[in-house]
């Protein structure tokens, strides 16, 4: 993702003629107590922690340094989206290969 180039900022004028009320019951919000609250919050994180002990380290591939001539068309195609164009070449050409290995 680019910087911020998905990002999208809206009014809350903007968000109601859109029609994107928030979905949250604020009124059980409301109704419930801090410790209600804090053990939902728990509960919450303790599904957002890694359990990092099976992990394993996979060093990336060292890439080979070649020389490419290619048409102006598509380098200019590929620099139109902005910067980093040459990992989005990588990155067609490699779903290539992958396609093609199937």
């Amino acid at each position: 993702m680019q910087n911020g180039k998905n990002i999208k900022n809206y009014t809350a004028a903007e968000l109601k003629v859109k029609g994107t009320e928030s979905q949250t019951d604020l009124k059980k919000i409301d109704a419930m107590t801090d410790e209600d609250l804090e053990q939902i919050i728990a509960e919450e994180e303790r599904d957002l922690k890694i359990d990092w002990t099976k992990a394993t380290l996979v060093m990336p591939q060292r890439k080979q340094s070649v020389h490419l001539r290619l048409e102006k068309e598509v380098i200019d195609f590929f620099k139109s989206q902005g910067k980093g164009h040459l990992v989005r070449m990588q990155a067609v050409l490699k779903a290539y290969v992958e396609a093609h290995k199937r």
